[in-house]
């Protein structure tokens, strides 16, 4: 989808995986949210979890910025303008996290870690349905919902623009940057969540983003992005289950 650069990749998985995987959730979520018996502990847990890790998140930006050298963004300016957007984005995505925990607690508790009060996998709603409905939710929301999707830049392009009046810094024209940076226009298949141009006169042509995005390379790339985390997810699941089966024999 070319969002972001190669060179990123580290950085992101650090920002967005570590902090939120073995920061947020064993510190701070599994504490809170105790047995998995209480809704408002879970929704608690969920809200300042997300909170915390998008906090973390965008200091280390911050920190790596710093260590790049990239004297456009000076530290303390950096600083006060990417905290507050981030915290108001880690609300809404907390929100949004307690809302699936909740609708999983009420539907399949035994799912949630540590809830002493699990039903027996006959219950009330059968797990293929649950996963039936979670299927059909990402189905819309990638392939009709990322039609919606904002035009207005995101926490670090705000604060870049805010601290620059750009909202992307100016791309190195020699080194590795630029080198990976041709790879991945090369091998980006849908770059930008859209389909490539058929030519340069029809990339210089291309109309400036419209809000709603109707348009079937971003339907397209909304779909195939949520196949591929699905794909991963059950290769980790039935790893992770092929290796507790392997430790137990």
């Amino acid at each position: 989808f070319a969002d972001g650069g190669l060179l990123a990749l580290g950085c992101n998985i650090w920002n967005l995986g570590i902090y939120p995987c073995f920061i947020a959730y064993p510190l701070i979520y599994k504490p809170i949210a105790g047995n998995g018996t209480s809704t408002q502990r879970l929704s608690m847990a969920a809200i300042l979890g997300a909170l915390i890790a998008l906090q973390l998140g965008a200091f280390s930006v911050v920190l790596e910025t710093l260590l790049s050298g990239k004297s456009e963004l000076p530290f303390g300016t950096f600083v006060l303008f990417m905290q507050p957007i981030h915290l108001a984005i880690g609300l809404v995505e907390g929100f949004v996290t307690a809302g699936i925990i909740s609708y999983v607690q009420n539907a399949r508790p035994e799912f949630l870690e540590n809830n002493d009060t699990s039903r027996p996998q006959a219950s009330d709603i059968p797990v293929k349905n649950i996963l039936i409905a979670f299927v059909i939710i990402t189905g819309i929301t990638g392939g009709t919902l990322s039609w919606f999707a904002s035009t207005q830049p995101d926490g670090l392009e705000w604060s870049i623009e805010k601290i620059t009046g750009k909202g992307e810094l100016a791309l190195q024209e020699k080194g590795i940057a630029s080198v990976l940076q041709g790879i991945q226009e090369k091998t980006a298949f849908l770059p930008d969540y859209n389909f490539q141009p058929t030519s340069p006169a029809a990339a210089r042509d291309e109309k400036p983003a419209s809000w709603p995005a109707v348009a079937a390379g971003t339907s397209v790339a909304g779909l195939l992005g949520s196949t591929i985390v699905l794909g991963l997810v059950l290769l980790i699941g039935f790893g992770i289950r092929s290796f507790k089966k392997r430790q137990s024999s």
